[in-house]
């Protein structure tokens, strides 16, 4: 187990060429980015990054619900892909931290609320001891992590496609900052799969 001075803060998310976390049909418009996700590349860096390393998830409200809709029965499918099996069981175990305003409950298990803001909670969980802290594709506390230097690495599915609408991953007023490059591995389906360190 990691020592609290070790914990390594990642912000997991798919981009299209020109920025996009969404197609012009709204947040849920992510059709172009399925067949960069399903590749085998793209499965085992999702692995490398989850699974392999981290202990701690963050997620906002639609994607734990999205998530916990999908992913927990995954591990028992034996026509799923392994890999995705792999993932659905360690989904199920890790621990999941969930903000949410409106949220009551935390059905899904290993999960709780969070009491604070992302950054001041990623700053408690680095007192403790763990693995990495991976935010899973939730864009509201990626960006907050950024505007407060609490992210540690960018890790990004860069997908061979220009949506040509919808919402963009990074908004202006973001403080500046400089990355180093950890990783490049293409997927079969022409996606680059990109590790980014912050540079401090």
């Amino acid at each position: 187990m990691s020592t609290p001075a070790s914990r390594t803060v990642v912000g997991n998310i798919a981009l299209s060429l020109d920025g996009r976390i969404s197609g012009t049909g709204g947040p849920y418009d992510m059709g172009w980015i399925v067949p960069h996700a399903t590749t085998d590349g793209s499965r085992s860096h999702m692995l490398r990054v989850t699974s392999q390393a981290a202990t701690t998830v963050l997620l906002g409200r639609n994607n734990y619900e999205g998530f916990g809709g999908f992913w927990p029965g995954v591990a028992e499918m034996a026509e799923a892909d392994p890999k995705d099996r792999e993932f659905s069981r360690w989904l199920n175990e890790v621990e999941k931290v969930v903000f949410s305003t409106t949220l009551q409950q935390t059905p899904w298990a290993n999960s709780r609320l969070a009491t604070a803001d992302p950054a001041t909670t990623v700053k408690e969980l680095r007192q403790q001891e763990g693995g990495d802290i991976v935010v899973l594709a939730s864009t509201s506390i990626i960006q907050n992590l950024l505007e407060a230097d609490e992210l540690d690495r960018l890790s990004i599915t860069l997908a061979p496609e220009l949506v040509g609408g919808g919402a963009r991953f990074f908004p202006e007023g973001l403080p500046g900052t400089s990355w180093s490059l950890a990783d490049s591995t293409p997927t079969e389906s022409g996606a680059l799969c990109l590790l980014y360190n912050r540079n401090r």
